[in-house]
This record gives structure tokens, sequence and C-alpha cells, in this order.
């Protein structure tokens, strides 16, 4: 029996465009019909409706496929618990062309810097949003 690979893709804003890792999930052998997607979610929400269908589709021996770790999670816990998760149920996680193997110590140290430069990237995020509102408020505008 062949694993089944089911895709994940994400976008922060409505204004972004889901078509680069839909393309990413194809050429990594992903099938249309079996990518799961959630637009205009951050990933530091856990309540991801396509995510849970994702996670939902997977089965034993099945294989999530992301195009890259920080459109799964955006924090270190959350990015643990999935992949954990995925672990226990006998689901392979694949970043990109890589699966991701947490009985290799090199491949779960790689796993948690991937997961670290996420939430890195997303308190960078956070931190330039809130210094451009605080600019905006002191010249009056919302």
């Amino acid at each position: 029996m062949t694993a089944t690979k089911i895709g994940y893709a994400r976008c922060s804003t409505d204004r972004q465009d889901l078509t680069a890792q839909r393309a990413a999930l194809a050429e990594l052998g992903v099938t249309e019909d079996r990518i799961y997607t959630d637009h205009g979610l951050t990933g530091t929400n856990r309540a991801r409706p396509g995510l849970d269908q994702a996670l939902a589709a997977v089965r034993a021996g099945d294989v999530l496929v992301v195009p890259k770790l920080d459109r799964l999670a955006r924090s270190v816990p959350d990015a643990r618990a999935i992949a954990d998760q995925l672990q226990k149920k006998g689901i392979k996680l694949a970043l990109g062309a890589s699966v991701y193997d947490p009985a290799d110590p090199m491949g779960k140290m790689f796993f948690n810097i991937l997961a670290t430069f996420a939430e890195f990237e997303a308190d960078l995020i956070r931190m330039r949003t809130r210094e451009g509102m605080a600019i905006a408020r002191a010249k009056g505008k919302l």
C-alpha cells in the first residue's frame, strides 16, 4: 500500500495568494483534491479549519506535506505538538521535499531550528506592526 500525500498551505492575509504554495505541493506529488488551505489566518492561531481538515484526512502511513514549516506553525510549541501528534498516529511530516524523522537526532535538531526561526519571524512581524501602529496613532491616523 502506498502512502497518500495530504498537503496543507496557509497565508496570513486576504491579500496574499496561495498559488505558489499550491504549485509547490503539486510538484511534491500532492494532488489538487488533497490540498487543504487556510486563507487569511495566522500561523500563531491554532484554530484553523483547513489545518483541522488536513489533520483529519491523514491516516497511519500517510504523509502530511507542507511547503515550509512556517506554513504549518509559527511557534515552537505548536510545531512540536503537531509533529508529535502526527508521529503518534504513524503519519510522516514532509517539510518541502524533506521528510522529518523524529528518531534522527540531526533531523530533530533541524526541525527545532526551523520552528525557532518561524517563531522569531512571527515575533518580528508583530513588533513591526506595533511600531507602525504607534507611529500612525502619533500622527492621528487609525
